[in-house]
């Protein structure tokens, strides 16, 4: 610490050696500065405020309906970028800035200080912006803030109507892509269900339940055959008996077909309403009216099949008593001969159903192989054409909400530019400040008068005591001769030291005077 105190004595030593020209580099620059600052030309700003008025009444009423931009978003981005060169460009056309240059230096050079000059000013919470711009003319800076206000609105304006074009269009040639896809799609959906047409099922079972359902037929429909065979069989053995004589045997014989009388009518009826109950119990519980329904259809059917049959029992149990009381017997061969006739007939109908499911339950089991595949498929066709139908109603849907918000923005005016404040021109230069100016030429001048003292002494540097000059040239010193001070040295030095004071003092009183004169004009002017 005291080696770092002892070397910042020393340069404060050193450069007190050369103070003066230091004091004369600090009145050139302070006479320098105050000119250049009293011949700097007076600068007046032209401002305008604009409020964009972004709440429209059929904004919340054409919600859901239109496409609703975010319009603050929009004009805060359009603030900050309409600040460009092209737009520049055409802001010096329009104030007719351009007519002096004839140069390109001298048109790029206008170019920068129109930038560099013009600000936008915005509370994003209020929505209100102030377009301000300095020149040194005031005629040249109104014009420039009124074509600026021009750009700000059009550019706002042309921007969503270029936006709404550009979507329009681009949605349209989707749509078009899409309705040749769609096509596409439906045309190969249907040739695959033209060339596959006897594989498929209307009611959308899979091939599995189709097997399942036909084997049930086809079970039954055995099972009702070799019900018919049995009965025809009966009868046949009980006409035989008849025919024989044995009027015992032929009456044991023809209560015991009596059993197997059969009705086709109801037989038919009983079979069409239990191949219903089937199929509903396929798709509906025990306790859905359809099948509680038809549970009560088929006990109406069978009670009248008994009853017919106990009719028909009846009828051939009193025919043999009959025709025995009248010894010939040819009354219950008829009725035999009739009911076999009956049986053959239901036996060849059970025949052709049987082999009618039987030919249909072999092409099903033929078809479960490919049927995998074509399901697949199927599916995969399926999906591609709802995607695409999905995508082509989205994109219908969309260019209809952007139609309807291009008609919305040009007859509504989503966006509405007011002009609060229009273009005027302060009456009082806003610039240079002279007096923050004038102050830092003050500042910059005793700033100038330090460094250079500083680097005169580095440049001729002066040792002042036997410490410093041992610890520069690393050599012994020997011995100190001490000069004497005489009355007249220090004399000299006072009154050098009261010169020195003097120029400085007179540097420092002249930019006090300086500045309170330039306050004071600047008051008075204010007043």
């Amino acid at each position: 610490m005291d080696l770092l105190i002892a070397q910042v004595i020393a340069i404060v030593k050193r450069s007190w050696k050369y103070r003066w020209p230091g004091l004369v580099v600090a009145w050139l620059v302070g006479i320098a500065g105050s000119v250049f600052v009293m011949m700097m030309p007076d600068r007046y700003e032209a401002s305008a405020r604009i409020y964009v008025d972004t709440e429209s009444i059929l904004k919340p009423l054409m919600s859901g309906l239109a496409i609703q931009p975010n319009i603050e978003q929009q004009v805060v981005m359009l603030s900050r970028t309409l600040i460009s060169r092209p737009n520049v460009e055409k802001l010096i056309r329009m104030a007719d800035l351009d007519l002096k240059n004839q140069s390109k230096a001298q048109q790029e050079a206008l170019i920068e200080s129109v930038m560099k000059n013009l600000s936008i000013q915005s509370t994003a919470r209020d929505n209100l912006y102030t377009l301000a711009y300095r020149d040194s003319d005031k005629e040249s800076a109104k014009r420039v803030v009124q074509s600026f206000v021009s750009i700000f609105v059009e550019s706002s304006l042309g921007s969503n109507r270029k936006d709404s074009a550009t979507a329009a269009t681009f949605i349209n040639e989707q749509i078009k892509n899409y309705e040749a896809k769609l096509e596409e799609a439906e045309s190969r959906l249907k040739e695959f269900r033209l060339r596959n047409l006897q594989n498929m099922d209307a009611d959308g079972k899979d091939s599995a339940s189709r097997l399942r359902e036909m084997s049930a037929e086809l079970e039954r429909a055995r099972l009702e055959y070799r019900e018919a065979v049995n009965g025809r069989d009966a009868a046949r053995q009980q006409l035989e008996a008849e025919r024989k004589g044995a009027i015992s045997t032929t009456q044991s014989l023809l209560q015991e077909s009596n059993l197997n009388i059969s009705t086709p009518e109801l037989d038919a009826r009983l079979d069409a309403q239990k191949r219903n109950l089937d199929s509903l119990l396929q798709r509906y519980t025990e306790q859905h009216p359809d099948v509680i329904s038809a549970r009560k259809s088929i006990a109406d059917i069978e009670e009248e099949k008994r009853a017919k049959m106990k009719e028909l029992r009846k009828a051939a149990l009193a025919s043999p008593s009959a025709t025995g009381a009248n010894g010939g017997g040819s009354a219950t061969a008829q009725e035999m001969s009739r009911l076999l006739a009956s049986a053959e007939v239901q036996v060849a109908t059970l025949r052709a159903r049987v082999d009618e499911y039987s030919a249909r339950y072999a092409k099903a089991l033929a078809g479960v192989r490919t049927a995998p595949q074509l399901e697949a498929e199927a599916a995969q066709l399926n999906r591609d054409y709802a995607i695409h139908k999905k995508n082509y109603e989205e994109l219908v849907s969309r260019r209809e909400s952007a139609s309807m918000s291009g008609e919305l923005d040009l007859a509504a005016g989503v966006v509405d530019f007011r002009l609060i404040d229009p273009p005027r021109v302060s009456p009082k230069p806003v610039a240079p400040n002279r007096l923050l100016l004038l102050a830092g030429v003050m500042g910059a001048a005793f700033a100038a008068g330090l460094v250079t003292a500083f680097l005169v002494s580095q440049l001729r540097p002066v040792f002042h005591d036997e410490l410093e000059l041992r610890s520069r040239i690393d050599l012994p010193i020997l011995g100190v001769v001490t000069r004497l001070t005489s009355a007249a040295d220090i004399k000299r030095k006072r009154q050098d030291l009261m010169r020195f004071g003097a120029a400085a003092g007179s540097l420092l009183a002249l930019f006090v005077f300086g500045l309170s004169t330039m306050a004071f004009l600047m008051t008075r002017a204010v007043a």
